[in-house]
């Protein structure tokens, strides 16, 4: 369902939308793990499916390795979502989605921090792989 750049770029702006909502509704300040429970619902509430605490696969020399790397939400197996209540994004945030993105081979993530006073100024950071870039726009 989701196969060009476009429709991964309409999801992302969905999941965005309910942020902002949780955000309006909590506001800043809390535990990242209640913005979590917030953001399932308010997702699964919009339709979309959801997967949450998911086991990121470490594939190393071709082994498996077990690990308790995870990631924060999964969106319509597509997109990955890492949530943040921190003062500021430093850079191994960046780096965590970017592997994550890497690992899982996943086309784009978005990084959201809600401990700030603007979501869509500065609480947001959208990170594309070399899949997105691949996709057609399909416009």
């Amino acid at each position: 369902m989701y196969s060009t750049k476009n429709e991964i770029n309409k999801l992302c702006y969905e999941i965005l939308r309910c942020a902002i909502e949780v955000h309006r509704i909590l506001g800043p300040g809390l535990l990242e793990s209640i913005y979590e429970k917030c953001m399932i619902f308010e997702l699964e509430s919009r339709g979309f499916e959801v997967r949450s605490q998911i086991e990121v696969p470490l594939i190393y020399k071709g082994h498996y390795l077990e690990t308790r790397l995870k990631l924060d939400i999964l969106v319509e197996e597509i997109v990955i979502v890492e949530l943040k209540s921190a003062e500021a994004f430093i850079p191994i945030n960046s780096a965590q989605i970017i592997s994550h993105l890497n690992l899982m081979a996943k086309p784009k993530g978005i990084l959201i921090n809600f401990n700030t006073t603007n979501i869509m100024k500065e609480g947001q950071k959208t990170f594309v792989t070399q899949r997105f870039a691949d996709l057609p726009d399909g416009y």
